[in-house]
């Protein structure tokens, strides 16, 4: 894919799915630099999960405004939110595709200390970069489709590699839990960050 990769963006960024002036975010390729210090990099798909992570950020830079915080998402939608909300010393990045290159680059040139994902963002190329950059791992909220679950159970080998190089799981429910565990992850316990974002303006 990621020699056609531009062309696919941007035949999407015609259609009004991808921000035509941010391309190079998606390919791995980010303009803005790298700010000092510690870095902690918070990853969710969409609106959702944008919002979840919202509370999340704010602690972060509360309690250690030392450290940097770089949020990705992969909507126009959820980008243009966050660069609404996002408190100061946090800010937002388009999440590269999920290719060799694009997640090398990336890691690359962010290199967090910590990387939060949310849900069901499991990105292997980017999960397996940052893992081999030192990077800690934690999925938190985490859920899984019955069919991304059926999906990873075929693959158990390629599925215990992935959730076994997480830090921390953090799964929404009992249920959930159940299955990061089957897949070869240690959770740690059940958290649901949607119930602490806040909502959507009217």
């Amino acid at each position: 894919m990621e020699p056609v990769a531009p062309l696919v963006l941007q035949r999407r960024a015609r259609r009004g799915k991808e921000d035509a002036t941010r391309l190079n975010e998606r390919l791995g390729r980010p303009r803005r630099p790298r700010p000092d210090g510690k870095l902690v990099w918070l990853h969710g798909a969409s609106v959702g999960e944008s919002l979840s992570i919202l509370p999340l950020v704010e602690r972060l830079r509360g309690e250690r405004p030392e450290v940097s915080v770089l949020v990705t998402s992969g909507t126009v939608t959820s980008a243009t939110l966050l660069a609404r909300r996002l408190p100061d010393g946090a800010f937002h990045q388009y999440v590269p595709l999920d290719t060799p290159g694009g997640a090398r680059r990336f890691i690359a040139h962010w290199r967090p200390d910590l990387a939060v994902f949310v849900e069901s963002e499991l990105w292997p190329n980017l999960l397996l970069e940052a893992q081999a950059a030192g990077t800690r791992l934690a999925l938190v909220s985490a859920k899984l489709s019955d069919r991304s679950f059926e999906g990873w159970r075929m693959r158990p080998f390629a599925a215990a590699r992935l959730f076994a190089g997480f830090d921390l799981i953090l799964a929404q429910d009992a249920r959930a839990a159940g299955r990061f565990s089957a897949l070869g992850g240690t959770v740690a316990g059940e958290a649901d960050l949607k119930f602490g974002a806040a909502p959507l303006p009217a």
